[in-house]
């Protein structure tokens, strides 16, 4: 910090030059004419819209493709490039930035949904400096007043060319990037740590949670069959069983999205919907701990575990507890289930309480239940834990980052 601070008492001790983005370069879109059957065999690469949204510095290692042909006239991406999301469901998230900061070897496109900024003089910047920059507090709230619509939200490519940015003395940048990468990188090695942590713990809970059901006659004539299970060098007989058979399950109660907080003011409710956590609100209807499963959108049948009391909007299904299960087991067992298999098809995928009633699960005996759970749930605390663990130290590496990037990215 020292020699940032002697690199700028001696550079530029008045300020900076801030000039708007519209000055810097030229903007351009994505690709376009394509159709559906174009991302089908393709033989370009692309670049997503998730990509740009997940990386600072662009990740060009990518496996997605598209059909162009060599006479099309469509935009390549090139380094140097300032890549930016063009719409989301909140002005917030919209204009994230992607900086491509690696050489480009082949042609790769721009998704539609995206537009870029081509530099006119690359050589103003440390292309890492701008990758940091453009994700700052300050250029975050710039981008954000540059959008506009109702329930979805879309740039103005004319208010983005009036937003400012900073370009100190090129020494000045070198030594901002090198503070900020490290910080960076660190979070980036405890993420693949924790990616490791989240594989293993994934096998084990499959490898645990395999019951064979061959020749289980539950669920069609209502014959119900019980298979022995070895585990740890004991036999369990394990019933197989519908969900029907064992649990009462009810959606929740919708909720006006204005009643749901952001955040907990210390007296609120966690809030659960679809997806799981949806925020906070003033009220609980359910009091005991249960496992919910989410019963609309893509994602149905995403499984969490909600401690009472909470809310549970309409597009979460409450399983109420059963003598037959442990509440925690039964969550590992429904997770690795896959319940999203059961959707129906269509514009809105739905998982319905009419479909879960008809899934077949093993049943074992508690005593099994219980120890499998005190394996899974430390790796499930390992992995999931914000409070402790990997999580929470990438948590504090992350706050750390985002403080000096707030703090080295202001300038007079």
């Amino acid at each position: 910090m020292s020699k940032l601070k002697e690199l700028i008492d001696r550079l530029c001790p008045n300020g900076v030059e801030f000039k708007p983005l519209g000055e810097l370069g030229t903007f351009f879109g994505g690709l376009t004419g394509k159709s559906k059957d174009d991302f089908k065999d393709g033989n370009a690469k692309f670049i997503t819209y998730v990509n740009i949204y997940s990386n600072p510095a662009l990740n060009i290692d990518v496996t997605d493709f598209v059909k162009v042909d060599e006479k099309e006239k469509q935009n390549r991406i090139q380094k140097g490039d300032i890549l930016f999301t063009g719409s989301s469901e909140t002005p917030n998230e919209c204009g994230f930035t992607s900086v491509v900061t690696s050489d480009i070897s082949e042609p790769i496109y721009l998704n539609s949904f995206c537009f870029g900024l081509r530099l006119s003089n690359p050589a103003l910047f440390n292309l890492d400096f701008l990758k940091h920059i453009l994700r700052s507090e300050e250029l975050r709230k710039q981008i954000g007043k540059t959008a506009s619509g109702v329930t979805r939200f879309n740039v103005s490519k004319a208010r983005l060319s009036k937003v400012v940015l900073p370009i100190p003395p090129i020494e000045v940048q070198d030594e901002i990037a090198k503070i900020l990468d490290r910080f960076a990188d660190y979070a980036a090695e405890l993420q693949a740590e924790l990616q490791a942590r989240k594989e293993q713990y994934e096998y084990y809970r499959n490898l645990l949670l395999t019951f064979n059901p061959s020749a289980c006659g539950c669920g069609t004539d209502g014959e119900q069959e019980t298979k022995v299970t070895t585990w740890g060098g004991h036999s369990y007989e394990t019933a197989w069983k519908t969900m029907g058979e064992i649990f009462i399950m009810k959606a929740g109660k919708s909720i006006p999205s204005s009643n749901i907080s952001g955040y907990n003011p210390g007296n609120y409710f966690a809030c659960y919907g679809a997806n799981g956590l949806r925020g906070y609100v003033d009220k609980a209807n359910r009091q005991t701990d249960n496992v919910l499963i989410g019963r609309q959108g893509a994602l149905c049948g995403n499984v969490c575990f909600a401690n009472g009391p909470y809310y549970a909007t309409d597009h979460a299904v409450v399983i109420e507890n059963s003598s037959l299960f442990n509440n925690r087991f039964l969550f590992h067992l429904l997770t690795n289930a896959n319940l999203n298999q059961y959707k129906t098809a269509g514009a809105q995928p739905g998982l319905s309480v009419e479909i879960l009633r008809k899934i077949v699960i093993p049943v074992p005996p508690l005593e099994l239940q219980e120890k499998i759970v005190a394996i899974l749930d430390r790796f499930e605390t390992l992995v999931n834990d914000l409070t402790q663990g990997l999580p929470a130290e990438i948590a504090a590496v992350k706050e750390q980052y985002e403080y000096y990037r707030n703090k080295l990215l202001t300038f007079k």
